[in-house]
């Protein structure tokens, strides 16, 4: 079944998911980096920046992904999109607090790269969740032979 939510047969929610992805991966290697005193306070800032840039990211890239879930059908594909949905915003929710918790002027209750390994872990389960949707139900997927064949003139 084709998304909806495409340009020219191409789903528009994969393009977007890999900025987030990056980001929050990113992120967190730059907390890790600094907490082991490496590369001082650039690598905490660049670590706010991406994070913030992550979840500026996955709020887009939720919009497409919403209407493609809109599309789904079929039962089963619909209640893994909806657990893909859920587990995506509750990894926002997370690294929305990260994010918070690092602009916050009191010290932060919770250490930030605490929530990072959490939201980066959230997003692999929903990554499983995204690919089960798209490799075993084929969301988002044209069937083979669908559209026309594109033939350039010499091979005609």
């Amino acid at each position: 079944m084709p998304s909806p939510a495409s340009v020219k047969g191409h789903p528009i929610h994969p393009m977007l998911v890999v900025f987030p992805i990056g980001l929050w991966v990113f992120s967190l290697i730059c907390d890790l980096v600094s907490l082991n005193g490496w590369g001082g306070p650039a690598w905490e800032r660049t670590a706010l920046y991406t994070l913030g840039g992550g979840i500026m990211g996955a709020l887009l890239a939720a919009l497409p992904g919403l209407v493609d879930l809109l599309s789904i059908a079929d039962p089963r594909a619909r209640r893994i999109g909806v657990w893909h949905m859920i587990v995506n915003l509750t990894a926002v929710a997370v690294f929305a607090v990260d994010f918070w918790l690092r602009v916050w002027p009191e010290p932060a209750p919770v250490p930030p790269v605490a929530l990072s390994v959490l939201g980066v872990l959230l997003i692999g389960v929903s990554g499983w969740l995204g690919g089960e949707l798209v490799y075993v139900h084929g969301v988002a997927v044209e069937a083979a032979g669908s559209r026309p064949e594109s033939v350039a003139p010499a091979q005609r």
